[in-house]
């Protein structure tokens, strides 16, 4: 698959595609530190069959897409404080940076107006199409994220540590027992409605990792979210028709988050859904197609 560089913003983006070149297109944004291979294959698969021409891609800074090499993000506790006191720290990059290089994929495919749906991070990013790019929207769906105010729930303490634990070391078993603690910290709790098959994680933790590994990127990534802030008063805006899908069990970006979404953008719709954590369980996806494919169609 190509790599192709945005007219706007000059970043080299991965990319692929699924399903007819002719038909509406639908762009899959996806999250903090998160190659674009968590968007389950059977997911793309699924909507490029509900006629969609799917593309997903890896944002800037994760998987192979254009990396930030030298550039140092503030640390944590130091842009949180900046923030707090109106004193916002450098950061490499904005969040409004990544939803541009998303656009900006759009116009180098010679895509005018797109569905977008973004998870976690990525729907923070599709958010953002919607306040400063609305013309290239057909609909929005914000999957398990948030508008970015500080008052909201926070992270499970488990899941956020699990989330930016620093690697002990980069050789492969290493690197899948990180893989799998994060999962078996922000997904889905182990249950039957969404039974957690270790084998099925290890092979896809394997396969994501024999792909990239580039634990510098999240930093950075993180500090884009933290720089934008809030994003109430600019939802509030938005026109582009919006689904809000969230998991009443995550860990990660709690359901307060959607809910807060919804409720800041006009005419928005909220979907969720008992026992869902912070992840794209397969038993899930055929509801996800729906929900997304009916509102895109209906938008």
């Amino acid at each position: 698959m190509p790599t192709i560089t945005t007219p706007n913003t000059g970043i080299e983006i991965f990319y692929e595609e699924h399903g007819a070149a002719d038909a509406p297109a639908l762009l899959l944004v996806m999250g903090l530190g998160a190659q674009m291979t968590l968007w389950p294959d059977e997911l793309v698969g699924a909507l490029a069959g509900e006629g969609f021409r799917v593309i997903r891609y890896d944002n800037r800074d994760i998987g192979l897409s254009q990396k930030f090499e030298g550039h140092r993000a503030p640390s944590l506790p130091i842009q949180v404080l900046r923030k707090k006191i109106g004193f916002p720290a450098r950061v490499p990059y904005t969040l409004k940076d990544m939803a541009d290089d998303g656009i900006g994929l759009l116009s180098a495919l010679g895509i005018d107006k797109a569905h977008v749906v973004g998870a976690s991070m990525g729907g923070m990013i599709v958010q953002l199409m919607a306040i400063h790019h609305a013309d290239r929207l057909l609909t929005m769906t914000s999957i398990m994220s948030t508008t970015g105010n500080g008052k909201l729930p926070q992270a499970e303490k488990n899941a956020i540590g699990a989330l930016t634990a620093p690697l002990k070391a980069m050789d492969e078993e290493t690197l899948v027992a990180h893989g799998i603690n994060i999962i078996r910290n922000i997904g889905s709790p182990d249950s039957a409605e969404f039974p957690f098959d270790e084998a099925a994680q290890r092979e896809r933790v394997l396969a994501n990792m024999r792909r990239s590994v580039y634990p510098a990127g999240l930093p950075r990534q993180l500090a884009a979210i933290i720089d934008d802030g809030d994003r109430t008063a600019r939802l509030a805006r938005v026109r582009t028709p919006t689904l809000v899908l969230h998991g009443e069990a995550d860990p990660l970006v709690k359901l307060p988050g959607g809910e807060a979404t919804a409720a800041a953008i006009p005419g928005a719709r909220l979907v969720t859904y008992p026992g869902w954590g912070h992840d794209l369980p397969v038993k899930l996806i055929p509801r996800l197609t729906a929900e997304i494919a009916g509102h895109a169609r209906g938008g």
